[in-house]
């Protein structure tokens, strides 16, 4: 099934100038927000008709956005030449679309076909690219779908979950209400004096001269090939149920992925296989930093195993394996880090991520990211929570993302990039718990 979509409007957008918070100030890029991906992340979701019309829509944006002046702003260079971001409320990038097909129609079809159509294609090389990018797409029947683009150097998930939150109570509220999110960056990473690193950094987040990173091979794009896994809640208690003890939905889930995949990919016996585990760091960090905290505030763990330990190892083991690698992320762990990105600062170092190119090919190893705590049923612009959530293509071999269903309550959508060379075996195996 064919759909057309045409562009409307495409316009750049300021806050309103009396609510607008930027004040043309300069805020420094934290460590947090160098070690995370250095490009533009979509994120695309749909809501049956009846939908709020455009005007709604756009004036709730823009409220929401006076009060996240990093969104509003654009990348700039302080007084001592450091990369940095001038919030000068320069305003984010409005699309507007017609879509030739009825909502519902499009999402039995292959939606995939037309997923790139749906939100703004940034440019991070581009001059004066907005940080920010929003695409209105109105379909046939009235429904709607909301795409966007956001420069991951500006926020991670959380932070992204509690902006669309108060976007959509914006547009429910007239902008009555309108949460307010904490900004200061500066207090959130606070080296010791003098900095005092344990770790090695320049590594683990950072792209040095021994990072794993280096060893991964690249794909052809044609051989990434993206799916889809529905978990309904009975087979998520059933996983929690083989761990036994106190076990997170996104734990056992991990676990599940990291046994199928590892045997789908026909893995040597004594291969290490790994995954980088994004962990939150808000409320590990001492002090902790508060939820609303707008930014990144994100490290990773490196659970670590022998591809037959995976295999054969109970459950329990491979969760325990999980959760041990993400404890070593504690406080001690996110002040080193922090002191590393202070002493690099002095230095004039300039540090490169580890985040993963295009055609990247993971394996042996995994990465996760999980949205389990996006809040979903928040994002109600007046008519009801959105009816799915469309994942863009995932062009990195080895990466999973774990989203909340927007069909089933407490079942889990998983999204994975897998070499075609695996899919089949993978696709076979991937609902048993044997």
């Amino acid at each position: 099934m064919a759909v057309t979509v045409e562009i409307t409007r495409r316009a750049v957008l300021r806050p309103p100038p009396a609510s607008a918070r930027g004040g043309g100030r300069k805020s420094p890029l934290t460590p947090f927000d160098r070690a995370s991906t250095d490009g533009y992340i979509p994120a695309v979701f749909a809501w049956n008709a009846p939908a709020p019309d455009n005007a709604a829509l756009v004036d709730g944006l823009l409220a929401a956005v006076a009060r996240y002046p990093h969104l509003a702003g654009r990348f700039g260079v302080d007084d001592r030449g450091r990369k940095c971001f001038h919030l000068n409320d320069a305003g984010v990038l409005v699309v507007e679309a017609q879509a030739d097909a009825d909502l519902a129609d499009a999402l039995a079809h292959d939606v995939a076909a037309h997923i790139n159509e749906l939100y703004p294609k940034a440019d991070k090389e581009r001059a004066d690219e907005p940080l920010f990018q929003a695409q209105l797409t109105r379909y046939r029947c009235g429904g709607l779908v909301i795409g966007t683009a956001c420069q991951h150097l500006v926020a991670d998930g959380q932070s992204m979950s509690f902006f669309y939150t108060a976007w959509a109570t914006a547009v429910r509220t007239a902008s009555a209400t309108l949460p307010s999110p904490f900004t200061d960056r500066e207090t959130i990473a606070m080296p010791r004096s003098p900095p005092a690193p344990k770790f090695d950094h320049r590594n683990i987040e950072f792209r040095g001269e021994h990072s794993a990173s280096h060893s991964y091979a690249v794909l052809p794009m044609d051989r990434i090939k993206n799916l889809a896994c529905h978990f309904p809640e009975e087979f998520v208690a059933g996983l929690q149920a083989r761990v036994g003890g106190r076990c997170s939905t996104f734990q056992c889930l991990l676990a599940h992925a990291w046994k199928k995949v590892t045997a789908a990919r026909d893995l040597a016996p004594e291969e290490f296989t790994q995954i980088r585990v994004a962990v939150n760091c808000r409320g590990r960090a001492d002090p902790s930093v508060p939820k609303e905290y707008f930014g990144n505030m994100v490290l990773w763990a490196f659970p670590r195993m022998r591809a037959r330990e995976v295999l054969s190892s109970s459950y329990a083991a491979v969760v325990g394996a999980i959760r041990d690698a993400v404890a070593r992320v504690d406080a001690e762990y996110i002040q080193s880090f922090v002191d590393f990105g202070e002493a690099a600062e002095r230095a004039g170092e300039e540090l490169a991520s580890t985040a993963a190119g295009l055609g990247t090919a993971f394996c042996p190893d995994l990465e996760v990211d999980s949205w389990l705590g996006f809040r979903f049923h928040d994002l109600d612009f007046g008519q009801g929570p959105p009816c799915a959530f469309l994942p863009p293509e995932l062009p990195i071999e080895g990466l999973i993302i774990m989203v909340p269903s927007c069909a089933a309550k407490g079942g889990v959508d998983l999204f994975m990039a897998l070499d075609a060379e695996h899919v089949d075996a993978f696709k076979q195996i991937c609902y048993s718990m044997n």
